[in-house]
Parts: C-alpha cells; sequence; structure tokens
C-alpha cells in the first residue's frame, strides 16, 4: 500500500508540474518590465480577462480578447510577425493564452508573471 500511496503522490506531482510548466518559446517578464514596453508600437497587448473584468480595470493600449475567444480571433485581429504580450488577473489564464498562442504558429509570445494582481 505504501507504494501505491507514492506512486499516486509521484503522479499528481507530474502531472501539476507538466501543467504548470513554462512553456517552451515563452518569454516571461514582470509589470515592472512590463511598463518599459507600453509604448512599445511594435507589439501588441493583449487581455485575456473577461470583457466585465477587463471593464472593471485595465492597462491602456491593451487589447481585451477573452481566454474563450482567443482561438478563434487571434488569427483575425492579432500579426504573428509581431511580438504578444499577453496579462491577465493572476498569470493563469495569461499562461494558458501563450499556449494557445504558439500553438497557432505565433513566434515571439511574452506572458506577464502575476498578471494585473502585481500591476500598480
Amino acid at each position: 500500500m505504501d507504494y501505491l500511496s507514492y506512486l499516486l503522490i509521484a503522479l499528481f506531482l507530474f502531472v501539476m508540474f507538466k501543467r504548470f510548466l513554462l512553456i517552451k518559446g515563452v518569454t516571461q517578464i514582470t509589470t515592472t518590465e512590463l511598463k518599459t514596453e507600453l509604448n512599445n508600437k511594435n507589439k501588441q497587448f493583449v487581455d485575456v480577462r473577461t470583457s466585465g473584468e477587463f471593464k472593471g480595470n485595465h492597462i491602456r493600449g491593451f487589447k481585451n480578447i477573452p481566454l474563450h475567444q482567443l482561438a478563434q480571433k487571434a488569427a483575425k485581429e492579432l500579426s504573428k510577425e509581431k511580438e504578444v504580450i499577453v496579462i491577465c488577473q493572476s498569470g493563469m489564464r495569461s499562461q494558458q493564452a501563450s499556449k494557445i498562442l504558439k500553438k497557432l504558429g505565433f513566434i515571439n509570445v511574452t506572458n506577464v508573471k502575476g498578471g494585473m494582481n502585481t500591476w500598480s
């Protein structure tokens, strides 16, 4: 029974590690680093929170494309040639969004660690 418990714990840790593992090819920046990027016209800024969250508080220059709509709207509204900087509330949804964008062929994707929770 002890071996089974260890096996289940190891499996659980593996799944959690795999789920939250940083995505290959996605740059991670802090909100402090983001502040230096906001005036760069060669970058695209995407907030993947819900419309309600976005309306409540957002960073000027960010386009709201909720995570559940990203796969459908990305090709129409974003350029694969420009870097995409993604933010959400805590960094979890933007991490998922980064993975989606990479799968869609976006080459230069950046995730904002900590999201709006760390924006001041």
